[in-house]
């Protein structure tokens, strides 16, 4: 195992490469060469961390720089290049950061400013190596992309995800906030054959109608004022890839009915335009309002409904998993505190019994937010109960109250669990006004599960 980091240091000017060398020898294993051939052969052969090379190497063209900056990329090296010129021009930096180089320095180099530019390379690149090696290892255990989740609810969502993604199917991804609808759309696009094109994602809740129009299918130059240049929409942008649209439910009816006819004539528009554009992407469609009771409502077009619900897929809120909190919460700790470089923070058991005990309406989301608050906010390694945030505390404390105690006398199971279950399916009609769709959605139910349960207690 290294000791130090590697680096390797190529510059032609003999005064200069010793320079470099002797202000990083006592911090770093430094390896020198003089030329784009021996760059080469040390990033094959010297397992480095970061090389420092000179650009205007023998025969001088930043092209030279470029190339390998380019091939390194395609590559599986994760060395970090920082490049070192006599060019002060920007477009010459430019073009080196844009071929992939970690940062750009003027010489004369002051070697300690450098070295310390180094070392922080060398630190990013520790964050990026940890976080590639949790990710394998959470991909070969229990994860889909950014999806984790070992409970039989995400199992199951894993398999609904591997069969959509291998179809050109629309799918309409349902769930509460904060439980991962964007993670399993990027999931599906990720499995999918148009995996090497864009993914396009858009909140559609995010603006106002006449920015989301202009966001969506673009604009011409002068289609309103302040149209100063030609842009093209998050539609355009999608051709041959994939279009997420999340909370599809808050699109206004003028834009619903665009959005059909881009769906039915595979032709889009721009703003002040009147050429036909051919589009073709997938479309996934994320919401967590009740779609169902909206199209009741007259708030969302039926033909639309129909068109984006050809295969639904339901993400579990964490409440429903809380067997996964102890996962998340380990991948969360790894995460954060590697990023701020701390130690590893670990949780006491009476911990994780009171997180598992907290409802988290806002669901991963809330918990990723608790976590990296603890990690930020605790100096010792071990996170007590006393540095849990007093909300969830209360909460957790509340719920464990509420545990329930055998009778002497006993209980008829059966009986009781028939009673428990109608009281939730009143509650959850009330709530919605008798839409048993609604109720549904509120139940985490289907909608044959649904009917079933309403026939079954003369609902």
């Amino acid at each position: 195992m290294k000791n130090k980091p590697t680096i390797g240091v190529v510059e032609d000017d003999p005064a200069t490469r010793q320079k470099l060398t002797a202000a990083l020898r006592a911090d770093f294993n430094v390896f020198e060469g003089a030329d784009y051939e021996a760059a080469y052969r040390l990033l094959q052969e010297a397992e480095l961390d970061v090389l420092l090379l000179d650009v205007e190497l023998p025969p001088g063209s930043v092209r030279e720089a470029g190339a390998l900056l380019r091939d390194l990329r395609q590559s599986d090296i994760d060395t970090l290049v920082i490049v070192l010129s006599d060019d002060p021009k920007k477009s010459t930096a430019l073009r080196v950061m844009d071929a992939g180089a970690y940062d750009y320095f003027v010489k004369p180099v002051d070697p300690d400013v450098l070295r310390i530019i180094v070392l922080r390379a060398v630190e990013k690149l520790r964050i990026e190596r940890e976080n590639r090696i949790l990710r394998e290892e959470l991909q070969r255990k229990h994860a889909l992309g950014d999806l984790l989740g070992s409970t039989d609810a995400m199992r199951n969502l894993f398999d609904s995800i591997h069969r959509v993604a291998r179809t050109s199917t629309t799918v309409v991804i349902r769930g509460e906030s904060g439980s991962g609808k964007e993670l399993v759309a990027r999931a599906i696009h990720d499995l999918s054959q148009r995996r090497d094109r864009a993914f396009i994602s858009v909140n559609c809740a995010a603006l106002p109608e006449n920015l989301m129009e202009a966001e969506l299918f673009g604009y011409e130059r002068g289609a309103f004022t302040g149209a100063v240049a030609t842009k093209e929409g998050r539609i355009e942008l999608a051709h041959r890839g994939t279009l997420f649209l999340d909370e599809i439910g808050t699109l206004t009816p003028a834009l619903q009915s665009k959005l059909l006819r881009v769906l039915e004539e595979h032709t889009m528009v721009r703003l002040g335009g009147n050429r036909p554009i051919k589009v073709d992407f997938r479309l996934l469609t994320a919401t967590n309002e009740d779609l169902e009771a909206a199209v009741e409502q007259g708030r969302f077009r039926e033909d639309l409904y129909y068109r984006i619900h050809v295969v639904p897929l339901f993400v579990p809120p964490l409440r429903e998993r809380m067997d996964d909190i102890p996962l998340l919460i380990d991948y969360f700790l790894k995460v954060y505190c590697a990023a701020n470089h701390l130690p590893l923070r670990r949780v006491e058991d009476e911990v994780l019994e009171a997180l598992k005990r907290y409802p988290w309406p806002g669901n991963v989301r809330e918990l990723e937010n608790v976590v990296q608050r603890l990690v930020l906010m605790t100096d010792d390694e071990r996170i007590t109960l006393k540095q849990l945030p007093r909300d969830i505390a209360q909460a957790a404390g509340r719920s464990a109250r509420k545990g329930f105690r055998l009778p002497p006398s006993g209980v008829r199971l059966d009986e009781e669990v028939a009673s428990f279950e109608r009281q939730w399916l009143e509650a959850a009609l009330a709530e919605s006004s008798g839409v048993k769709a609604q109720a549904a959605l509120r139940l985490g139910l289907n909608k044959d599960k649904m009917k079933y349960l309403c026939r079954k207690y003369g609902l």
